[in-house]
């Protein structure tokens, strides 16, 4: 159990969440609630507005209608008073980000990308953070990769090194935005291998996957989009075999084709 969590009570949540970019409109009011220790995966078509549900529970969009909260805490909402900021401020390292094209920084190596925040936001001793840097990359299998560059690592491996590169700054949450999808089918495994671990541990989860796989067998909760909004919410397996919308019927029924 991870301390200092009301495991009864939303760790993040959006309430009534919207976000335009211009006249298009990309979300429309959704409401999310995820708990300590749920695996949220979140699932749908393209242009569903699964990313952008993701970028603005990490903070890295502004809603422009409903509010995000950590703890029961509001973070950020359109209003984005001063309160919100400091809030947002003060709980950004509890949550951890994945992306699907790994966002390494190419001019350091992976010890260099696992410590570099640590040492600069958390003021970390040098020594401490090479040593939980370390023990990350024996976590996710990659001990011998700590002095390469990520251009010389495949692409599974530049993930793994992402994974763990999240996990370094000891997050209450960790958000994956589809981080399978630029990998090929063998090297995809490694990458799921890892986050099925790391759920097995208890962290908290919320992905954005097309893994209908991981989804069913490590999901807590599937949530459905479409068309910037949530159609859908269930148990993996009353989702996948009893799936209660119209439109999730069909969504389900084109993955079996």
């Amino acid at each position: 159990m991870q301390r200092g969590l009301d495991l009864a009570a939303p760790l993040i949540a959006s309430e009534k969440v919207s976000k335009s970019f211009g006249p298009t409109e990309v979300l429309r009011h959704v409401s999310l609630a995820v708990a300590p220790k749920d695996v949220v995966c979140v699932i749908g078509p393209s242009g569903s507005g699964k990313t952008t549900l993701l970028r603005c529970l990490a903070l890295l969009e502004q809603p422009t209608g409903g509010t995000v909260a950590m703890n029961g805490v509001t973070i950020a909402s359109a209003r984005g008073s001063s309160e919100e900021r400091r809030a947002a401020r003060e709980v950004r390292p509890d949550i951890g980000m994945v992306f699907q094209h790994f966002n390494l920084w190419p001019h350091m190596t992976v010890l260099g990308n696992l410590i570099e925040a640590p040492l600069r936001v958390k003021r970390m001793p040098r020594p401490e953070a090479v040593a939980m840097a370390e023990a990350l990359l024996a976590k996710v299998g990659l001990s011998d990769k700590r002095d390469v560059y990520p251009n010389r690592l495949s692409g599974g491996q530049q993930q793994r090194v992402a994974i763990a590169r999240a996990l370094a700054m000891s997050p209450k949450v960790l958000l994956f935005d589809e981080p399978t999808s630029a990998l090929d089918p063998e090297l995809r495994q490694e990458v799921l291998m890892v986050m099925r671990q790391l759920a097995g541990e208890g962290m908290t989860m919320l992905v954005v996957t097309h893994e209908m796989g991981f989804a069913r067998q490590v999901g807590t909760r599937v949530v459905f989009m479409d068309g910037g909004e949530i159609v859908e919410e269930a148990p993996p397996e009353t989702f996948f075999t009893a799936p209660s919308s119209e439109r999730a019927k069909r969504f389900i029924s084109q993955l079996q084709n």
